[in-house]
């Protein structure tokens, strides 16, 4: 498969699952659907050029393989009484914007539904909306594929028996389910910024994707100050896009990146939303993500970040929500203000829960290096390469092993 038809079909799937699912009331079909589209995509793009709308064809051409499934199947027989009226074959045509706009955010409050495990939410929103691989999300998880696939075929069972699953939620459940959308939106976009594994260290539409879906938040709920620092967060993050990756394609850590290179927009409109955010006086996980990522976009390099109020920020971070990440984070910001050896102390107690987790082995490394224990430095780069890199971080940690190789030598 070219290039263009992977990033053309990884595009166009959320609003596509999400569209088809509307159509369908069933997520296997709509999957089963849109994946038969991406197949015949195959051979007729091939043979007769990309059509003018991508998506307007691929969703019309999996509603068509959807209704021949379900017209062959007789599990799904229901389906098609219930809704035949509906199910007519139909040409390729321009999907209508208006019915359209919010079906991702409506598949995002279905994945939502109470009677789900948050775990079991946020894998079946990662699976149907982000289109991960079942692999890639037990990584995150640190569990084993089998286990997150039996997790998200009980998610999906669940969601089918309930009569009410695909109905749109009313402003009650809409507002009770928030938090839990709030969150799927901010994993797909990490997802997007730094990829479980592939090729490729960013996924740009998955992020512009979540960005745009954290705009028709703030639009539902202007008054929640979370959502507004939920979108600057991201803005903020996003605005360091074209600094992150190299023109060899090597990624560049955050205190050398070139800062003329940062998207100015983006921080300016960033900044307005946290200020309103602080005003509505929410404080919460995302208003303190936001006010970090902010003094990251304050300063004009490393040297002149206010190291001690980053790790202020952390200090309240973990103490509203202490998971070994967010500690792994604020170890990260000590090792600025107390130096390496007292960050590699503070690790120790992580290293269990944290065994699985590459970006552990990552810091650990670099601050051997800087410890000068080049032979530790190695094996701790040695087991991110274990842990399935992407290929930019694959090429990053190689260097850095070649680097204390090197040192070594010199001894």
């Amino acid at each position: 498969m070219s290039d263009w038809l992977e990033a053309t079909f990884a595009q166009k799937r959320p609003r596509a699952i999400a569209a088809l699912t509307r159509i369908f009331r069933d997520i296997d079909v709509a999957e089963e659907a849109f994946a038969d589209a991406c197949l015949k995509a195959l051979t007729v793009w091939t043979q007769d050029g990309a059509p003018r709308d991508p998506l307007a064809w691929l969703l019309a051409t999996a509603r068509n393989a959807g209704l021949d499934s379900l017209r062959t199947s007789q599990r799904r027989a229901a389906i098609l009484s219930r809704h035949n009226e509906e199910f007519q074959p139909v040409p390729a045509e321009m999907p209508d914007p208006n019915e359209m706009r919010d079906d991702v955010l409506r598949l995002l409050f279905i994945c939502c539904h109470p009677e789900l495990d948050r775990r079991d939410q946020i894998a079946l929103a990662l699976r149907i909306i982000a289109g991960l691989a079942v692999e890639e999300i037990a990584r995150a998880f640190l569990i084993k594929p089998k286990t997150m696939e039996q997790r998200i075929t009980r998610a999906k069972k669940k969601i089918a028996s309930s009569a009410i699953a695909f109905g749109t939620p009313s402003p009650a459940e809409r507002g009770a389910r928030l938090g839990e959308v709030s969150l799927m939106i901010y994993l797909m976009f990490n997802e997007g910024w730094s990829t479980s594994a592939g090729p490729s260290q960013m996924k740009l539409t998955l992020c512009e994707e979540a960005i745009r879906l954290a705009r028709l938040l703030v639009a539902l709920f202007p008054a929640m100050g979370e959502q507004a620092a939920l979108l600057a967060l991201m803005l903020l993050q996003h605005a360091r896009r074209e600094a992150r990756i190299d023109p060899e394609g090597k990624l560049v850590a955050l205190d050398d990146q070139d800062r003329t290179k940062w998207d100015r927009k983006d921080i300016a409109e960033a900044t307005a939303l946290l200020q309103k955010a602080q005003r509505i006086n929410h404080h919460g996980v995302y208003i303190i993500q936001a006010a970090i990522a902010a003094a990251h976009a304050r300063a004009s390099s490393s040297d002149d970040t206010d190291w001690a109020l980053i790790e202020s920020h952390y200090a309240a971070l973990n103490a509203l929500q202490p998971t070994p990440v967010i500690r792994l984070n604020q170890i990260a910001v000590q090792a600025k203000l107390h130096g390496p050896e007292f960050a590699l102390k503070a690790m120790e107690p992580l290293a269990e829960d944290l065994s699985e987790y590459r970006w552990f082995h990552a810091m650990r490394g670099a601050l051997l290096q800087e410890v000068e224990d080049h032979q530790g430095a190695i094996l701790a780069f040695q087991s991110v390469l274990t842990l399935a890199p992407t290929a930019p971080e694959r090429v990053a940690v190689k260097d850095k092993i070649a680097i204390s190789k090197k040192e070594l030598k010199r001894l």
